[in-house]
């Protein structure tokens, strides 16, 4: 059974920690993150499917693909270090390098992440100034992670971590997160960075199956704005402090590994879609009742992709006819005449259309579930017994501000 637990990424065995003002951004906001683990780990990870990747995208590939193991991960905020030639990769090679010396580990043992603005070079003498500086206060503490996560922050209002534990082999297993997302935020991943640690004890390729395969019902299934980045990265360390017994194929071990897994990702998920740029809602959508689950993926996704809808939520309107039309051109197959829709909040769950068409119901009271933190819409496509949920955001004047002007 997962529990939650009040932790990031240190709340497993054998990570540290920290999160530092290195002057990469102007003012006093923290730009830089630094993960260890005391013992070599098992890495995994996926990454954007933009056709132009940043320069830590290419690097991080190599680190989990080919390197023995993995042992730290350092990012920075501020600068994407997308758009940069083989200078941008040579840059992440030195970080990587600057972090071993300090740790003394291999440089391809460290993985490298940067958000910010695309097509600047990293400020090299602050970065490795900060490096230095972060390997001299790493920590193991809750205020630890708390750092880190708030350091890997750009346009994000809050920082987002979640953590969580499991028992596996008798053994106490612990699975956190931390990640970062705000804009640039859409389906098959998103501008989006997300660091996952855990003491399980786990082989690589059973661990990079389980987070493959987590990701098409999680971080696939979000969308802020439509755009997809170029430095989107979800990566995983294991380092098997928990000492349960090695996860090497599937079974009821692997199973409850995953489930820890999912319940890290979905919140996180949610924290990255509930935060979208000038947001003032998380809007989730949810489609049972399908015949199999990528229809209910695909039907769901354009839902909370559809900019039309997504005004509407933020003009708390219950139109509808949004909805079904989203639905409709997503490519999937449904007959129109037999959905149910729903919206449904803290302020309570009414049904809004019924075989396709209007119920009739009370717009007084669609306005008030629309008004909460969390709206959901619900479609009941009666095809069968699958189901999904896709998580998105409202669309708001403020999100036309702060793209207007993000690089001033």
């Amino acid at each position: 059974m997962v529990q939650a637990i009040n932790g990031g990424v240190t709340a497993p065995a054998g990570f540290l920690a920290t999160g530092i003002c290195a002057g990469i951004k102007k003012g006093s906001k923290k730009d830089m993150a630094l993960v260890f683990s005391t013992v070599p780990a098992v890495s995994a990870g996926v990454f954007t499917t933009n056709v132009v990747k940043a320069a830590p995208v290419k690097w991080d590939k190599f680190v989990t693909e080919e390197s023995a193991f993995a042992q730290a991960i350092v990012v920075n905020s501020g600068v994407a270090n997308a758009c940069t030639g083989e200078s941008g990769y040579k840059n992440c090679m030195d970080m990587a390098a600057e972090v071993g010396a300090h740790l003394s580990i291999p440089a391809s043992a460290v993985l490298v992440a940067s958000t910010g603005v695309i097509g600047r070079p990293l400020p090299m003498d602050i970065i490795k100034d900060g490096i230095g500086k972060m390997s001299r206060c790493l920590g193991s503490t809750r205020d630890d992670g708390r750092l880190a996560a708030e350091a890997i922050m750009t346009t994000d209002t809050k920082s987002k971590e979640k953590a969580v534990q499991t028992v596996i082999d008798g053994k106490t297993v612990t699975v956190a997160g931390m990640c970062k997302g705000s804009g640039m935020i859409h389906p098959n991943m998103a501008t989006m960075l997300c660091f996952v640690t855990t003491d399980a004890a786990i082989s690589r390729e059973m661990l990079q199956k389980a987070l493959r395969e987590d990701v098409v019902d999680t971080f696939n299934m979000i969308s802020v704005d439509g755009d997809t980045s170029t430095n989107d990265s979800v990566l995983v360390l294991a380092n098997g402090l928990a000492q349960n017994e090695e996860i090497t194929g599937e079974g009821a071990a692997y199973d409850a590994f995953c489930e820890a897994l999912h319940a890290v990702m979905v919140s996180l998920c949610r924290k990255i879609a509930g935060d979208g740029e000038g947001c003032t809602c998380l809007f989730e959508a949810t489609v049972v009742g399908a015949a199999t689950k990528e229809q209910a993926r695909t039907l769901s996704k354009s839902i909370v992709c559809s900019n039309l809808t997504k005004a509407a939520i933020f003009g708390h309107d219950a139109n509808w006819g949004r909805i079904l039309c989203a639905m409709g051109y997503s490519g999937a197959e449904f007959d129109p005449e037999k959905v149910d829709l729903y919206f449904e909040s803290s302020a309570g769950k009414l049904k809004i259309v019924e075989n396709g068409m209007d119920t009739g119901y009370s717009e007084e009271k669609a306005t008030e579930i629309l008004s909460q933190e969390t709206v959901r819409a619900i479609a009941d496509i009666k095809m069968g017994t699958q189901t999904a949920t896709a998580w998105g955001c409202d669309l708001t004047y403020e999100y036309v501000r702060i793209n207007g002007d993000y690089r001033s």
